[in-house]
């Protein structure tokens, strides 16, 4: 496992990490292979995990505490995200901040992660959702600092909604943030027109999430794919979006490389840009945590096919189905 500087933090974390979303809230989530899994993570190198109070209403965050207590000799760095108080994902600019992250709600959901992880203090608690119609409020500003202070949270972070990578910026420039978390895949580029300069430029820590486009990078996904009842990917992959992802999956089939997995390339891509502090896949089971951590071995792609595959760019806008 290789490990980069996150941020202005100076943490070293590896370059792979671990989304926890598909511990609890997915279908067929089951807790004892999401231990064996995530323990075998840890004995691959992962150190970074990556939660939401939304995952299950908790209940992922305490799987993330159970986790640190089975591995007591190793620093494993916790992140969490607090819902907004309307428990409406994604933010939108009609959206209140009263409605969204009051100072008691910002209080409130930190204590209940600091409970659930069973820990004094969260390496990384983040919004879940943002708009920057709310970045000049000096609520959240004041609660960031009382948080830090208090020693609860060691850093603080925001996640930018789906296809906005530059709903954000304002909040990043006030200083307060040392992390930030956004989709960044084959697909989804756009961070780096804006966003990743700015934290360079910041030193604000970056995480990579949906690695693999909520499933089609992995190349399993096909426009014959349904999800079982309940499943969140079935109402985000409508026809309209699975029909459209399934082809631009196809795409990319011809530049898969002899002996690599259009998953495994779709991971070294997002490693190839050194502006990723890490890229967290989710690894319900033990031959993804194998397959995915593989991937850190400095080898990155060639970069003829890296160029090739920057081709790919895929820039889309928020739907009512993107959730």
């Amino acid at each position: 496992m290789k490990y980069r500087r996150f941020g202005r933090t100076d943490w070293q974390v590896s370059e792979v990490g671990y989304g926890m979303w598909g511990m609890a809230g997915w279908t067929a989530s089951d807790d004892e292979q999401s231990a064996k899994s995530l323990d075998l993570a840890v004995e691959k190198g992962v150190n970074f995990f990556d939660t939401a109070w939304g995952y299950g209403e908790g209940h992922s965050e305490e799987l993330l505490g159970e986790l640190v207590k089975r591995h007591p000799s190793k620093k494993i760095y916790t992140a969490s995200k607090i819902p907004p108080k309307n428990f409406q994902w994604p933010a939108k600019p009609e959206y209140a901040f009263e409605d969204s992250y009051p100072t008691e709600h910002i209080m409130e959901y930190t204590h209940k992660t600091l409970r659930n992880l069973n820990l004094e203090q969260i390496d990384l608690m983040q919004f879940h959702t943002w708009d920057d119609v709310w970045s000049n409020r000096e609520e959240w500003q004041r609660a960031i600092e009382d948080l830090k202070t208090s020693g609860k949270v060691a850093a603080m972070g925001i996640s930018m909604n789906r296809w906005e990578p530059e709903n954000g910026i304002k909040a990043l420039k006030t200083g307060l943030l040392d992390a930030v978390q956004v989709i960044y895949n084959i697909f989804d580029q756009a961070p780096v027109d804006v966003l990743f300069p700015l934290c360079k430029e910041l030193d604000i820590a970056t995480i990579a999430r949906v690695p693999f486009d909520e499933g089609t990078l992995t190349g399993n996904i096909t426009k014959e794919t349904t999800f079982p009842e309940g499943d969140w990917r079935g109402t985000y992959f409508v026809p309209e979006n699975l029909i459209s992802s399934v082809e631009h999956a196809n795409a990319l089939r011809p530049l898969i490389p002899e002996g690599m997995t259009m998953a495994e390339m779709a991971l070294r891509f997002i490693l190839m840009n050194d502006n990723v502090g890490t890229t967290i896949p989710g690894m319900r089971k033990q031959r993804n945590v194998l397959a995915n951590t593989a991937t850190s071995d400095g080898k990155g792609l060639p970069k003829e096919l890296y160029e090739e595959l920057k081709k790919h760019r895929w820039d889309r806008v928020p739907t009512s189905w993107s959730q």
